[in-house]
């Protein structure tokens, strides 16, 4: 998603130059913040039983879902 020559990147650097910190659109702020959404859902998901796509579209169907 981002890489160091994204244009749309600004940075703040200390007196020597060296980058400190980063402004990024709010886009792309905000996709990020769902994606560590989606990756702290999968963390703690990553123990469940895996079913495979036939079961689980049985199981939808038996509750009503489909």
């Amino acid at each position: 998603m981002f890489n160091g020559k994204d244009k749309n990147l600004k940075y703040i650097t200390d007196d020597k130059g060296q980058r400190k910190e980063v402004i990024i659109p709010i886009k792309k702020f905000e996709a990020l913040l769902e994606d560590l959404e989606d990756l702290a859902i999968v963390a703690e998901r990553r123990d469940e039983e895996l079913v495979d796509h036939e079961e689980l579209i049985k199981r939808l169907k038996k509750d009503g879902l489909l």
